[in-house]
């Protein structure tokens, strides 16, 4: 076992104990070093934000090419790190189980198994084997000896479901039950509804998805509602695609240069990544 893998997994259980934390969500090593250097105490990969730097969908990367990334934004920072690990990529318990071994080797302190199935004519698998699939995640992190968070996520609300709260309420609870530490259903935005998800899985933690200003959110507010765990998802390297392609775009259509006008300082950069 590695005594840093296992103390940054103690720390990051011990950030889910008490107050609230937001769980900023880096796509590459540079991303990640800047988040700590503005202070963030754990941080989150975004399957979909890798996906993007390189110029792929979501769903696209292999296994191998998200443990490699897994691993390198473990190395860039000391912070611990949890994996946004999709729906473990793989279909039955077993698989689940053994690409979650491989996971928890990259040295992440945290991952997340969602109940996606990304087939449209059945976006979430059936009930069962969802929680199925968490007791072999579970069992297979017990088995490595350290302490790494699992995240049970519903996907109801991403896929469209339209009685998104009543299935997710259905499954965070058995799922909490199968062994997640932490539930997380992405997409709930009534305050109502984020408050009953934290009471049914009281005493475990509960993480918030906000990834647009609308949802009118902030850390303060989710705290009052028992939240422990904010997390932007893609929404950060969103940003930084949209200020790239704005840039782009104006210099493409107008032939000057003035998009350029809020660039980083060489200095700034200079700050963050001198080791």
């Amino acid at each position: 076992m590695s005594e840093t893998q296992k103390a940054a997994a103690e720390t990051f259980r011990k950030l889910h104990a008490e107050g609230c934390f937001v769980l900023p969500n880096p796509w590459d090593v540079g991303s990640a070093m800047y988040l700590q250097h503005v202070g963030f105490k754990a941080l989150a990969t975004t399957s979909a934000g890798f996906a993007y730097s390189h110029g792929l969908l979501d769903e696209a990367p292999t296994i191998d090419a998200v443990l490699a990334h897994c691993r390198d934004i473990v190395q860039a920072t000391p912070l611990p790190v949890n994996a946004d690990f999709r729906h473990g990529y793989a279909d039955a318990p077993e698989g689940v189980a053994e690409n979650v071994t491989r996971c928890v080797a990259t040295g992440v302190a945290g991952l997340s198994i969602e109940d996606s199935t990304d087939n449209d004519a059945e976006p979430l698998y059936d009930i069962q084997l969802a929680v199925e699939r968490i007791k072999a995640a579970r069992r297979a992190i017990d088995a490595t000896g350290i302490p790494v968070v699992l995240t049970g996520r519903c996907e109801s609300w991403l896929v469209g479901d339209p009685n998104a709260f009543a299935v997710a309420i259905e499954r965070l609870t058995a799922y909490a039950e199968a062994g997640a530490d932490c539930l997380y259903a992405p997409g709930v935005s009534d305050p109502r509804e984020i408050e009953a998800i934290v009471k049914a899985v009281a005493p475990k933690p509960v993480n918030v998805l906000v990834y647009r200003p609308d949802q009118n959110m902030t850390v303060a507010i989710l705290a009052d509602l028992g939240v422990r765990r904010i997390s932007v998802g893609s929404a950060l390297s969103r940003v930084a695609w949209g200020a790239f392609m704005r840039a782009a775009q104006s210099i493409a259509t107008t032939g000057s240069f003035d998009s350029l006008g809020d660039v980083t300082a060489f200095a700034d950069l200079a700050a963050v990544f001198k080791r």
